[in-house]
């Protein structure tokens, strides 16, 4: 079938209502410019002339917008909106938009600008954005991306990711960040697409003078964000997406992990020669196997026959203990958790009203709809045991892509449906964003049992969208041990860093593969200035 682009055309009306000024196309599409704050500037586009519902997991509810003093200017062949800082320029021939500075400096400008296709196989529009690429103009944000901080030149994708051992360069990977920040001429502006579907980033890569992207669903819906300088950028950006709450004092210490410390005994003996040898370490992490049968909120008790006992032993010796949760559930009906999810109406569900049913660790499972308010409640509630009960005083989440074994795509079919906070959708729009609302049910419920002990809730997720920061922090996912890794790793915590997440870091030594002694002692040098310092790695290293 022959893709078809459509454009905006002539603007014929243009009604304003309070900070947001609407302008209508003569062919039925509609462009909404709303001041945010005179550094803010959002766009929306609805081809069909209807916007739908304004919902957003990405946007901080406390956020207060102040548009301050701004104004509309007619001349023959523009409208132009001017805030105190920002100068907005719409070309009345077909929506074309520029954005200057007060004195004249071009910030922002649209080369083809808003364009968009019919999505015939999937319903709805493949919505596109071209700007152009100012000449020397620099590129950088969009989350963890594992390469050059300057990402001019480059073509990326948001499509979150079970990415093990994954490579400089490789893309996608388990996080989708829509936002990033381009510097030119000693300016800098930050650009977030607030669309959960899988999108796509082109800096200069197939055009070398156009900067794009663009989404396979959902709505053109973007923030312009003023600096000038980049700090002010990432800050604006995060105060619109959520800033973090302060971590407990402990995490910001040493924290020592692997795949996997179990029994008890070899806890114990771990703990106990950190102390022996007098090497600080704030956390000891318990992965995967101190669960009964990889099943989540469950203790095996053969391999720890005590764990509340354990916990205070490792807590009197100045250990935090921080534990594993995954979302898959195992499908079996004498354990409780399943159970409970099963009779409340809990899990994912296919298109035709089956199960979600996918294989993890534990072998069959379903999956709660965390998009779903009375899931994350539900979900919430589980943590009573490990943090109120057992005295866990972190939680980990993992495999939150959300990552499946043996299919090809390794996540969720695109016909799962998910309740999107009351706006019914399918995985499509959800997958993105499933990492992010599993981190903040796990963080209200770590938040709601830690709260009676006056703690303040610790989470670390893989997965995350815009916003997952006022949840959850995180680290960078499977690296491996060389010495390339160790340059990934500082490169995509300064770009974590600039795309809201304060504290993040990566496996230390490098998670698959051995570490030669120098290798190790270079990553335990960098990360001592990485915000969250964790050692980690799989199998018998």
């Amino acid at each position: 079938m022959n893709h078809v682009e459509l454009y905006p055309n002539q603007i014929t009306e243009i009604n304003i209502k309070g900070d947001t000024y609407i302008f209508g196309c003569e062919n039925g599409l509609k462009m909404s410019v709303r001041i945010i704050s005179p550094d803010i500037i959002r766009f929306r586009y609805a081809v069909e002339g209807l916007f739908p519902d304004d919902f957003s997991y990405a946007l901080n509810k406390k956020f207060q917008p102040d548009s301050g003093q701004h104004k509309l200017i007619e001349e023959d062949h523009d409208y132009k909106i001017q805030t105190e800082t920002t100068l907005v320029v719409i070309r009345k021939a077909d929506a074309n938009t520029s954005i200057f500075d007060l004195d004249g400096n071009v910030i922002l400008q649209d080369e083809k600008g808003f364009h968009w296709e019919d999505n015939y196989e999937q319903g709805g529009h493949i919505v596109k954005m071209s700007k152009i690429a100012q000449h020397g103009e620099s590129f950088y944000g969009l989350g963890d991306k594992p390469m050059h901080l300057n990402l001019r030149g480059k073509r990326l994708q948001n499509w979150g990711s079970d990415v093990y051992g994954f490579a400089k360069d490789q893309d996608p990977l388990y996080k989708n960040i829509p936002f990033y920040i381009g510097m030119h001429k000693g300016r800098g502006y930050g650009v977030f697409f607030d669309n959960t579907f899988r999108s796509y980033f082109d800096f200069a890569s197939e055009r070398k003078s156009v900067s794009s992207f663009w989404a396979n669903g959902g709505e053109m819906n973007y923030y312009f964000i003023n600096g000038p300088q980049l700090m002010d950028v990432s800050a604006r950006y995060t105060l619109l997406t959520g800033t973090p709450d302060l971590p407990p004092l402990w995490a910001l210490g040493f924290h020592q992990c692997k795949w996997s410390y179990y029994p008890e005994k070899e806890v114990r003996e771990i703990t106990q020669k950190f102390r022996d040898l007098k090497l600080p370490c704030d956390a000891i992490y318990l992965d995967i196997d101190y669960m009964d049968g990889f099943r989540c909120f469950t203790w095996d008790l053969e391999k720890f026959p005590k764990p509340s006992e354990m916990i205070a032993d490792l807590k009197a010796d100045g250990f935090k203990t921080v534990v594993i949760i995954d979302p898959g559930i195992k499908l079996d009906h004498d354990y409780w958790v399943f159970k409970e999810g099963l009779q409340k109406n809990m899990f994912c569900r296919r298109a035709d009203g089956a199960h979600m049913k996918g294989k993890v660790w534990p072998d069959d499972c379903y999956f709660p709809d965390f998009t779903n308010p009375k899931v994350r409640k539900w979900w919430a509630d589980l943590f009573e045991g490990l943090i109120a009960e057992n005295d866990v005083r972190g939680v980990w989440n993992d495999m939150n892509e959300p990552a499946l074994f043996e299919v090809e795509s390794k996540t969720f079919p695109d016909d799962v449906r998910h309740d999107f906070d009351g706006h019914p959708c399918s995985h499509r729009k959800a997958h993105n964003v499933y990492g992010m609302q599993m981190a903040r049910a796990t963080y209200k419920g770590v938040k709601k049992f830690t709260k009676a002990n006056n703690q303040r809730p610790f989470v670390i997720t893989r997965s995350a969208y815009s916003g997952t920061q006022k949840y959850t922090s995180a680290w960078t996912g499977d690296n491996i041990a060389t010495w390339e890794h160790l340059w990934v790793a500082n490169v995509q915590v300064q770009r974590m860093n600039v795309s809201g997440f304060g504290f993040c870091g990566s496996d230390v030594g490098g998670f698959t593969e051995h570490p030669t002694p120098e290798l190790f002692v270079r990553w335990i040098q960098l990360a001592t200035f990485h915000p969250f310092f964790r050692v980690h790695s799989s199998g018998d290293h």
